[in-house]
């Protein structure tokens, strides 16, 4: 059932989404808020249910008639893991904004109780202004990391801006018979989804739906972009990217098997670099890695240094904590099995599972 659009608490409401000036103050104040990412965009969290069917929800808190504090939501519904209320959905960061006028407590219990009222047992906030521990959240600040930095002024120095051993392999990589498409067309998108559904089998974790990825790119308009790597003719490496605020952020991307020994992927990111800084970017951000992981590792290889995240959690009364986390030891043998599956049968389930996983 769609929660009704007004008042919950306390000057706290819910946003009408059908109404398009609505959507554009919302998308005005995320552009002005200096901690507005991607992920508080409508265009990301609408791009997401219209995709998915997980549902869009925004709320908003006012004051003197201006936004005093602003949390968008989807409401991810899975049938293995549950429902969860999260901000926001298929996102690594979210989480409220808010100015020097909000009152944040209020939009904390109004989330709590539209929960309630949705039936849903949790709630996850990645990032943004969070509850104070002891108000029946849990915060977790080690289990993620970001990794950013600025760009360089040039091609040359951007090279030697990469430590001395991934350097080298980027080196190599330039001496590969390698080409470099950029671009949002559709055959810049069936490269990409063809590259990253199998990079995703491999890993073990079943692939999104290409509706997904084709919404936020469309919903982006010129603030996204494809940088495809090819080996004779044959997409081998591919990354969909978002532009915002100065900063690129490489987010959904992948390599075929061959792309190792053709050190695709570390030409992928050299060239979006280069790339991005054409476009006027002055930072990369690399994006959230699990601490300790391989691509947390990975980026420390690229020079760059980790910035732990907090994300607060809350769980309703009686119910236990929402477990999908990925490098859970109960979700291993899955891993394995899907690892093993057939590429054309993780590739038709993927999407109905991972729909759920936001």
């Amino acid at each position: 059932m769609k929660p009704d659009v007004g008042h919950l608490r306390d000057g706290v409401r819910l946003v009408d989404l059908d109404a398009p000036e609505e959507v554009a103050r919302l998308e005005d104040f995320v552009a002005l808020h200096p901690l507005g990412t991607p992920f508080h965009r409508p265009a990301w969290f609408l791009a997401v249910a219209r995709s998915t069917g997980n549902r869009a929800i925004a709320l908003v808190q006012e004051r003197g008639g201006e936004i005093a504090a602003f949390l968008p939501l989807n409401l991810i519904h899975s049938p293995v893991f549950g429902r969860i209320l999260a901000s926001t959905g298929f996102a690594v960061g979210g989480g409220l904004l808010t100015t020097d006028e909000a009152d944040r407590e209020p939009v904390f219990r109004a989330v709590e109780e539209l929960a309630l009222r949705l039936s849903c047992p949790a709630i996850e906030l990645r990032g943004g202004d969070l509850p104070p521990t002891g108000s029946g959240w849990v915060l977790k600040t080690q289990s993620h990391c970001n990794f950013a930095r600025r760009l360089a002024g040039d091609d040359e120095a951007q090279l030697a801006a990469i430590p001395r051993k991934q350097r080298a392999e980027v080196r190599r990589s330039l001496g590969m018979d390698l080409t470099i498409e950029v671009g949002r067309s559709e055959r810049d998108r069936a490269a990409h989804y063809a590259v990253f559904r199998e990079s995703y089998r491999n890993l073990g974790t079943p692939v999104f739906s290409r509706a997904l990825l084709d919404a936020v790119v469309d919903a982006f308009g010129e603030g996204a972009d494809i940088l495809t790597v090819r080996h004779a003719g044959l997409p081998v490496a591919s990354v969909i990217s978002l532009y915002h605020d100065g900063a690129v952020m490489p987010y959904w991307g992948g390599g075929t098997w061959g792309a190792r020994r053709l050190r695709a992927n570390d030409r992928m990111y050299f060239e979006l670099m280069c790339h991005a800084r054409r476009r006027g970017c002055s930072v990369f951000d690399f994006g959230r890695s699990k601490t300790g992981s391989g691509a947390y590792h990975f980026k420390r290889n690229w020079g760059f240094e980790p910035e732990p995240l907090s994300y607060a959690g809350w769980t309703a009364p009686g119910h236990p904590p929402r477990d999908a986390d990925p490098t859970s030891s109960k979700l291993a043998l899955q891993i394995k099995l899907w690892q093993r599956l057939p590429l054309p049968i993780a590739n038709r389930l993927g999407p109905l599972i991972a729909r759920g996983l936001g």
